[in-house]
């Protein structure tokens, strides 16, 4: 057999259809494209953004909503932050392109093409997506319904600090410390300067109600998880405690309080709820478990005698409750005080915090939304609402088939070949591979002594 030479390529003037590449399928997708076209997902889709497309037959038609959504999908599975990301990966892989239902001679749709295609219709077709995916959860009995956890955390924005300018005026900060130098008598000042301005001047603060970002004027001032303090916007989750199936993801200002951003979450579950059958009464209430971030006076009162029933940990007082007459108020702490007593309440806390904060992992941390690269709060709405329906069919998938993602998918893979393979294999290999990391670190250390003999 003579020697292979790669050479120059060069492109077939001609090609069969049986020499063109196609893919064997990947398990995870081709499982949740059999649950997405059982369910009628295409059709959905289609009936659903129908009224936002022209209805003239002529002019070129446009891709698949279907297509979209998938490629959002994607973006969470895969764990992509940008859409450029996204498109990389469906044109780089042959089985995602099999789980988009390209045609051998069809390219994947451009990343512009998705920002039109988000922009082309209002939320309302999103959130109905995402209705659509929970009453999937509700016909797999992934829904119950009798006990939400509420919690929120931090999205960093795509916006700069540095650039942010006054309400008032459209003064930047930079030329705000340039002025303020120039006021002190530094004619022409540098950056040390204005670095050590900005340091020592007094009533230093950044409040959103005097500055603002000119690229992204819904993003927030914010402390982020870290500690840093960004552009940012506040997700906040309410999540069926008995499925982990998240039930609403409304997206918030990040610089309102947990007690304000409450009720616009409990009312978006509320409607989620109302649309599977399983809305709360006050007959029948559901109990809302939140840390003690939520305790207010007035936010209790409002859930007295309605379709929740309050378990909010209670901070710790720091002196004697004065009521002052509000009757009501007391009436409402007191109740709630009693419901954490029970041990319901401490089984309902202790799954708040696995599947609660689980779920900001998944789709903050591993699914790639813990910083946005799109600007607006609708349309991170859009976005985030996809990102979380993904979230949702992996309980499917994992119901179904045992695994909700691709990636946790290969490591069963990969645990399988280690009970299938002998001992004897597994232990070569090992040592193999641990003889040459010996090698290359011993070699490196002889390196490094030569150096310091020759220097």
């Amino acid at each position: 057999m003579s020697l292979g030479r790669q050479e120059v390529r060069q492109s077939d003037l001609l090609l069969s259809w049986s020499e063109l590449p196609r893919s064997a399928g990947h398990p995870f997708y081709d499982e949740l494209q059999a649950a997405l076209r059982a369910a009628d997902f295409d059709r959905f889709v289609e009936e659903l953004c129908k009224p936002y497309y022209s209805s003239s037959p002529r002019g070129r038609r446009s891709l698949p909503p279907g297509r979209y959504f998938r490629m959002l999908l994607v973006g969470y599975f895969e764990g992509l932050d940008s859409e450029r990301g996204i498109e990389w990966r469906c044109a780089d892989s042959l089985s995602l392109r099999e789980f988009l239902l390209l045609a051998s001679r069809e390219s994947v749709p451009d990343h512009s093409w998705l920002s039109k295609t988000r922009s082309r219709w209002p939320l309302e077709a999103d959130d109905a997506v995402f209705t659509w995916v929970l009453t999937q959860l509700a016909d797999h009995g992934l829904i119950k319904g009798d006990r939400i956890g509420v919690d929120a955390s931090t999205m960093e924005a795509h916006a700069a600090l540095r650039a942010i300018v006054r309400r008032d005026s459209g003064e930047g900060y930079r030329e705000m410390l340039r002025r303020l130098a120039k006021e002190s008598g530094i004619e022409t000042p540098t950056a040390d300067d204005l670095i050590r301005l900005d340091r020592k001047r007094r009533g230093k603060k950044l409040s959103n109600e005097d500055w603002e970002s000119p690229t992204d004027p819904d993003a927030r001032i914010a402390k982020m998880k870290d500690g840093r303090t960004r552009l940012g916007y506040k997700p906040e989750h309410a999540v069926d405690l008995d499925t982990g199936a998240i039930i609403a993801a409304p997206i918030h200002g990040a610089d309102q309080g947990d007690t304000k951003t409450l009720p616009g979450t409990l009312e978006a579950a509320e409607a989620n709820l109302e649309a599977v059958g399983q809305e709360p009464s006050p007959e029948d209430p559901a109990e809302l478990v939140a840390d003690k971030g939520y305790h207010s006076r007035g936010g209790l009162k409002d859930l007295q005698d309605s379709a929740w029933k309050s378990r909010i940990s209670e901070p710790k007082p720091k002196g004697i409750n004065r009521w002052k007459g509000d009757d009501e108020a007391r009436r409402a702490v007191y109740n709630n005080r009693n419901r954490l007593l029970s041990e319901s309440a401490r089984q309902a806390f202790k799954l708040r915090a696995e599947l609660v904060e689980r779920a900001f992992a998944l789709t903050l941390d591993r699914g790639g939304m813990r910083r946005t690269w799109l600007r607006g709060r609708d349309n991170i709405q859009k976005r985030y609402l996809i990102h979380i329906s993904g979230y949702n069919l992996g309980l499917i998938m994992r119901r179904l088939t045992g695994v909700g993602t691709p990636r946790r998918w290969a490591e069963i893979k990969i645990s399988i070949i280690w009970l299938i393979c002998p001992f004897d294999t597994v232990k070569n290999a090992l040592r193999s591979s641990l003889g040459s990391i010996n090698r290359q670190f011993r070699n490196a250390v002889l390196d490094s002594h030569v150096v310091s003999l020759n220097s």
